[in-house]
């Protein structure tokens, strides 16, 4: 009966309470502590510690899958952070089924060339693109460049015309590969880093330029003394939150043939760009060296 039952456990003996046995010497002290820790509702200094490299390093090894082919080594350990993000993650599925479908340029091997030059510590000038050349075995990574023996297209013959009035002994090389300039710290950056053949900006807005913006952004944060070539209004657009106190910025309109004569011959980037880093104590470019 209910009652019965009621009343006879009403009067009988309370249950012994079980006795919480003491750690056995050389037993589970760290995870004793973390219990306690976890019981009073605080992480100790030590533990806080340990879980941030365990979590750093868990990302770091997903950031280690995610590495695209050719991605030079000082400037995978700086942007690591990149590669596990989900847009990243969705940029690469997307450029990957792009060239399933269609031509796209540059090949996957030369995307990255622009890490592959210098070290990311060792940048001293950054040109600032758009979109990579869409004809074939133009592009390789490196702004406003073409592989040889492919002819320099318009906007860098214009290029090369401004130098030859700045630069003392410049002459045309015969060539558009600017590889020579990437090697000694000029990175020649596009804000987008592939495209389908023939269709200038069809992989805009798909995640590269968060990408560059990164790189770009980094740059500004932890070098000094950078020089940044901004040549026409998108590349002042995306070179806007540089801190001009700590870089130099010079600025005119893109040197695209339809532009060209509205201040970009005479606008003398290069000479200044080398009185800027003499200033700073580094080594000028040879404009010369292609």
């Amino acid at each position: 009966m209910i009652g019965q039952r009621t009343l006879h456990s009403f009067f009988s003996p309370a249950p012994a309470k079980k006795r919480s046995r003491s750690p056995e010497p050389g037993g589970d002290a760290e995870g004793s502590s973390a219990k306690k820790a976890k019981d009073s509702g605080e992480l100790s200094e030590e533990l806080q510690e340990r879980i941030r490299k365990n979590k750093e390093a868990a990302r770091q090894l997903l950031a280690q899958r995610n590495v695209p082919p050719g991605f030079g080594d000082s400037w995978r350990r700086q942007l690591a952070g990149e590669f596990s993000k989900p847009y990243f993650v969705e940029l690469m599925a997307f450029v990957a089924e792009e060239r399933k479908r269609h031509t796209v340029y540059p090949p996957s091997e030369q995307v990255f060339t622009w890490t592959q030059m210098c070290d990311i510590w060792d940048v001293k000038v950054v040109i600032l693109g758009q979109d990579p050349y869409h004809g074939p075995n133009q592009a390789h990574g490196l702004c406003f460049s073409v592989q040889k023996p492919v002819p320099p297209p318009p906007s860098l013959e214009n290029i090369y015309r401004e130098l030859s009035t700045d630069i003392e002994g410049f002459t045309h090389p015969g060539h558009g590969d600017l590889t020579g300039w990437a090697k000694q710290g000029v990175l020649l950056l596009n804000a987008v880093l592939t495209v389908r053949a023939h269709q200038p900006t069809s992989h805009r807005e798909r995640g590269w330029e968060q990408f560059t913006d990164a790189v770009v952004s980094w740059l500004n944060k932890n070098l000094h003394g950078l020089v940044f070539m901004l040549w026409g209004a998108y590349a002042q657009r995306k070179g806007s939150s540089i801190d001009r106190k700590r870089h130099h910025v010079l600025q005119t309109v893109h040197p695209s043939p339809l532009s060209v004569n509205r201040g970009f011959f005479g606008c003398q980037h290069f000479s200044k760009t080398n009185e800027f880093l003499k200033k700073s104590g580094k080594k000028p470019i040879d404009w010369k060296a292609l």
